[in-house]
């Protein structure tokens, strides 16, 4: 396994954890079992954060720049739904 495959499965595993920690978190019981739901959330975040950081570093995770007017249809279309 070459480190780019390496990174993405890290990635999926970290943002597998992220929504295991979030849905933990809201149906947390108890008031001590939700801070430690959020805690780790947040830690796991971090981790997700990081991860991708090194992967667009490394040109591993593209992002592609989105043009204002499809950016401002959108803003319409769910606009007018929320009315």
């Amino acid at each position: 396994m070459n480190e780019r495959n390496l990174m993405e499965n890290l990635l999926q595993l970290e943002k597998g954890a992220c929504d295991l920690f979030f849905h933990g978190t809201l149906e947390s019981s108890t008031f001590s079992v939700h801070q430690a739901f959020g805690q780790a959330l947040t830690e796991s975040l971090g981790m997700q954060s990081d991860i991708y950081d090194k992967m667009a570093a490394k040109g591993w995770y593209p992002t592609e720049q989105v043009q204002q007017e499809k950016i401002n249809q959108i803003k319409q279309q769910y606009g007018a739904q929320a009315q």
